[in-house]
């Protein structure tokens, strides 16, 4: 079974430090789906239909705003263009991309099916790569091996953590 479907519910503390990371106040929060280093949340998962009804198909929310700052320096790089590019020349990457969509959309459908939604999953997978932010925080809560971009994009990023927590809880 993945890392992430034992995941415990997310506590008051963990919504006051992802609410003070976003700057507002989070919505359809379920569970800690990853930790930075510095202990703090930096991907959440995220119910399949926000309180209000409206379908949110974004199941790995990344929180950490150093994190996504830099992830926001690799996407104006040109890198989710390349990574695209790869996807339609590299049968065994295109496969394993593919493998990383079923996963997500099946990790989805554990906590609810809504089917305005069914089918689709996030970050441009299966067949593009449309959001690093999605696809790095998918491979930060289901672990290494999942979302071979999402691995890639993580490695390519420095140690957002080093020089402490982006907010105190």
């Amino acid at each position: 079974m993945p890392p992430e479907a034992d995941l415990p519910l997310a506590d008051a503390t963990d919504r006051a430090v992802v609410g003070a990371q976003l700057g507002r106040e989070p919505r359809a929060i379920r569970a800690v789906a990853h930790r930075c280093p510095c202990g703090n949340p930096d991907v959440v998962e995220t119910s399949p239909r926000l309180p209000d009804g409206t379908p949110f198909p974004t199941l790995y929310y990344l929180t950490c705003p150093k994190a996504a700052a830099a992830i926001g320096t690799l996407e104006s790089s040109g890198l989710m263009r390349e990574m695209t590019e790869r996807l339609g020349t590299d049968d065994e990457l295109a496969a394993t991309y593919r493998a990383a969509h079923e996963s997500y959309l099946a990790r989805r459908e554990e906590i609810g099916h809504v089917d305005e939604i069914a089918g689709i999953s996030a970050g441009g997978m299966p067949t593009r790569v449309k959001c690093l932010h999605v696809l790095v925080g998918h491979a930060l809560a289901a672990g290494p091996g999942v979302n071979p971009l999402g691995d890639e994009a993580l490695a390519l990023l420095p140690e957002w953590w080093a020089a402490g927590p982006c907010v105190s809880p």
